[in-house]
């Protein structure tokens, strides 16, 4: 590797009540890291916390992009699922 770390999307939503927050590892078979909230939405700190947590940190100068998205596909009467997005690396890629 050339020094510099991978980056990964984290990725974080609410299934059954709860906000998940997970790092996607591509082409892997591995467990993808993640972290369970309560039904809150997790501040700006609790999401970074998580992320330390799990080994990962946001890439200088990412931020957080949220879209919506819906329970069902096509159903415009469906429940709104929203979705949060930032880009991270691993902390241990970077001697932190």
């Amino acid at each position: 590797m050339s020094g510099q770390a991978r980056e990964f999307t984290a990725q974080m939503s609410i299934r059954t009540g709860h906000w998940r927050l997970y790092v996607v590892l591509p082409n892997t078979t591995e467990v993808w890291p993640a972290y369970l909230f309560g039904c809150t939405v997790p501040t700006f700190t609790d999401r970074t916390n998580a992320l330390s947590t799990l080994g990962f940190e946001p890439v200088p100068g990412a931020e957080w992009e949220w879209t919506e998205d819906s329970e069902i596909h096509d159903d415009p009467t469906s429940a709104a699922v929203l979705i949060a997005a930032i880009r991270v690396r691993s902390r241990s890629e970077v001697g932190v």
